[in-house]
């Protein structure tokens, strides 16, 4: 077997290991102990699964596979596409003990454990991100679910992983735009509860950007490491795992906005940082290293897109809002973020109206 790193998220009786390195989609070890029959659904889409599911199969031999595809991108996941997938299971035989797996970024693995939360009231699944954004933020957590008209990710249910699989090599195969969305993430656990580790991507974005093993491996286990700390410390966000969405309540907006056709979601992501950086008011040499960051990562930093009336109305539709007020998290300084509602709500439009068509 190939050399493994493997981390814990520390959840009592939900607690499951993150396993990361090489060659892994391909060995049976890094599954078995984790199967309750000799069945599984595997969930893809119609880019990954030419690339990764032949591979995935080896480790998977002795199971009896049943599997699904689903077209690719964010205007695809919806409550329709997922109930296709449980249409897949019935249709193949799954049961109660069926284990499913998602293969490929953030999108299927939303979906793919939002169809185990609900299939059958619930049953196991295992996460195997294929892209860099899945493998840092998405397939570590539990959050799963589907888009709705309104707004991102307004219908789900947290469910958590039994195992979380990381293929390094799968990164090579990536296009350099969807690389780079998953910097935005690596970006923001510097930004929010790690100074160090931003200092390190300054000075290591080039490694990362040439996609050198070394430099990608330790970016993806501290994601990881930081990741698990925040879940472990609060599941549900009730607390200090909402710093995690840094940059996305405008950055979910700016999607929104475009029907999520213009921006793939670290793109809008890295928008929403430099916004909720210039929202927070720090120090401008603090705003600029973050802004020149993202950057130096290939990543767009603003918009003209939408006017500022129509992201503040797609923000009210996020989550996130409590008792009609959008909560933000703004930062106190590179590495330290916080969360509020009690903000100029001026300055807000502000900010907006600087990014957006008049």
């Amino acid at each position: 077997m190939q050399p493994v790193e493997a981390l814990t998220v520390a959840l009592a009786d939900r607690s499951y290991d993150i396993h990361i390195g090489q060659g892994l989609l391909r060995e049976h070890a890094c599954f078995a102990d984790v199967m309750t029959s000799d069945t599984v659904v595997v969930v893809s889409n119609d880019v990954v699964a030419p690339l990764y599911l032949d591979t995935l199969q080896v480790a998977l031999s002795d199971y009896r596979m049943i599997t699904h595809l689903l077209p690719d991108g964010e205007r695809h996941k919806t409550p329709a596409s997922m109930l296709a997938v449980i249409d897949t299971a019935l249709a193949g035989g799954a049961a109660r003990d069926t284990t499913f797996i998602a293969l490929g970024g953030g999108v299927v693995g939303d979906m793919t454990g939002f169809a185990a939360a609900c299939f059958m009231r619930g049953v196991p699944y295992v996460q195997v991100p294929t892209t860099l954004l899945a493998q840092v933020d998405s397939s570590v957590g539990g959050k799963t679910g589907v888009n709705h008209a309104a707004g991102k990710n307004l219908i789900g249910a947290f469910h958590q992983p039994v195992r979380v699989v990381i293929g390094l090599d799968s990164l090579a195969t990536l296009p350099p735009r969807e690389f780079a969305a998953g910097l935005a993430e690596v970006i923001k656990y510097g930004a929010i509860v790690d100074r160090e580790f931003f200092d390190w991507l300054e000075e290591n974005m080039p490694r990362l950007v040439a996609r050198e093993p070394a430099a990608l491996r330790h970016a993806v286990r501290r994601s990881c490491e930081l990741k698990a700390a925040v879940v472990a410390a609060d599941e549900r966000e009730q607390g200090k795992r909402a710093l995690l969405n840094f940059g996305l309540t405008f950055g979910h907006a700016i999607e929104a906005g475009s029907g999520y056709t213009q921006w793939v979601h670290g793109e809008a992501v890295a928008i929403g940082m430099k916004l909720a950086a210039q929202m927070s008011g720090i120090d401008v040499d603090d705003c600029r290293r973050l802004e020149s960051l993202l950057s130096a990562a290939g990543l767009p930093t603003e918009t003209d897109a939408h006017r500022a009336d129509d992201l503040l109305a797609a923000m009210g539709h996020d989550k996130k809002v409590l008792a009609g007020r959008i909560r933000l998290v703004l930062l106190e300084s590179l590495g330290s973020a916080y969360v509020t509602a009690d903000y100029d709500s001026a300055r807000l439009r502000q900010v907006l109206e600087g990014m957006a068509v008049a």
